[in-house]
């Protein structure tokens, strides 16, 4: 398992702008190999930004570098950062890719993800 999570710091007063960015995408995941699931999470506020993560799970590191090289990626991230549309965060997103060493889940037994 992989989860590959992007960082947002949302301008204050941004949020909703920024969720309905997410909510009206067309993301295409579900077309590519490998992925599991996705999720938008709401995190703390701070005095000038609320920190955001999207976060996609996928069955391996392999599956989501593909999807960076799809033309599903492409597409989905063709309005990033249009001249015209107006900034809902502060800079760049920061990524951070983790290779799952263990998953527990609702079955209850433990089990190694590099098996």
């Amino acid at each position: 398992m992989y989860i590959a999570m992007n960082r947002f710091k949302v301008i204050k007063g941004a949020e909703a702008d920024f969720e309905t960015i997410w909510r009206t995408r067309q993301s295409y995941l579900n077309e590519l190999k490998g992925f599991v699931e996705f999720a938008l999470l709401k995190g703390p506020e701070r005095e000038d930004h609320t920190l955001y993560a999207s976060h996609t799970v996928w069955e391996t590191k392999e599956d989501f570098t593909a999807w960076t090289q799809s033309e599903q990626f492409r597409k989905s991230h063709a309005r990033a950062g249009m001249a015209d549309a107006k900034p809902t965060s502060m800079g760049h997103p920061e990524f951070e890719g983790f290779e799952a060493v263990l998953v527990d889940d609702n079955r209850g037994k433990p089990s190694l993800a590099a098996e």
